[in-house]
């Protein structure tokens, strides 16, 4: 059994937090509105020096980014960190960051995507819960459903509804564990490291975009050699969107591939979980004890 892990206290109208780019940059105008979207909220805002500094992809150089994610980890004031973007860049900061203050002033950090490797650490490196959820590069994107933007501010808030999807699931059953994971690419790039996921008896999330059908094959088949699909709680699978053939094609659908890899197992698979690169891109609490019910068609996530 798992130990609990701290949760940072829910956000209060008048609370002050940021906006970082640990990763790929994000444009001056979209930061501008974001930190706008997030005043509307209730919270003041302020920006890392280098959210907007271009270095490459990067938002400016690695030791710009990190004392970016320092300096707000360190500020007791500032009571939730919101990553601009994913893209790369924080697999290369991530060991750098003292995280050593979250333990007396605990905080929220949000996205997706590339931090799933922030996520990681804050979880299984730290005992801290995080939010997976949208990011300010998309805060005024309107192909984005309203619970995408919803589901933030309930699950920052301390307002957090039960989530319920539909899709295709599979040795169905009621579930519970903690919920941990995210973007499938940088799961499996952190293996071997010291925040190399524990997903033993816990409910693993995954999602992709842009990844050919057997890198897919691939990064699960890994992780399956290393026991991280071993005596897992569930499986809940996100968006897999724009997964394309190489020159031999796969010959078989996302949902075929991932089953046939976790077909030795009992543990239920839910699909079109409304998370990741998808327009239904909702929130949810990573570290968190959390359980899933089954009704008919429909799977609803809650916490415990």
């Amino acid at each position: 059994m798992n130990a609990r892990k701290i949760q940072p206290p829910f956000l209060k109208p008048g609370d002050e937090v940021a906006i970082i780019s640990p990763s790929s940059y994000i444009e001056e105008d979209l930061l501008i509105e974001a930190v706008a979207f997030l005043e509307k909220w209730g919270l003041k805002v302020r920006s890392g020096k280098n959210a907007a500094k271009r270095n490459g992809p990067f938002a400016g150089n690695d030791e710009e980014r990190l004392n970016d994610l320092q300096e707000m980890t360190n500020d007791p004031d500032i009571k939730a960190v919101f990553c601009s973007r994913g893209g790369y860049g924080l697999l290369r900061i991530i060991k750098g960051v003292d995280f050593s203050t979250l333990s007396k002033n605990p905080k929220w950090y949000s996205g997706f995507s590339d931090i799933t490797i922030l996520h990681t650490w804050l979880n299984d490196v730290c005992g801290v819960i995080s939010i997976h959820g949208e990011m300010p590069v998309n805060f005024n994107n309107t192909v984005k459903t309203r619970d995408t933007f919803s589901s933030l501010k309930q699950a920052l808030f301390g307002d957090f509804l039960p989530l319920e999807w539909q899709g295709n699931f599979f040795r169905t059953g009621d579930v519970s564990g903690e919920l941990t994971g995210g973007n499938l690419s940088l799961i499996y790039s952190l293996m071997g490291t010291r925040a190399e996921p524990l997903t033993r008896g816990k409910i693993l999330f995954i999602e992709e975009v842009g990844e050919c059908y057997y890198h897919v094959d691939r990064m699960l088949t890994s992780l399956k050699l290393a026991g991280k699909l071993d005596g897992l709680a569930a499986l809940v699978v996100g968006g897999m969107n724009e997964i394309a053939e190489s020159k031999i094609p796969w010959g078989k659908s996302i949902e075929k591939t991932i089953l046939d890899i976790v077909s030795e197992y009992n543990y239920p698979v839910f699909f079109s979980f409304p998370a990741g690169h998808v327009a239904d891109n909702r929130a949810f609490y990573i570290g968190k004890q959390a359980k899933i019910e089954v009704n008919s068609a429909r799977a609803i996530l809650s916490y415990i």
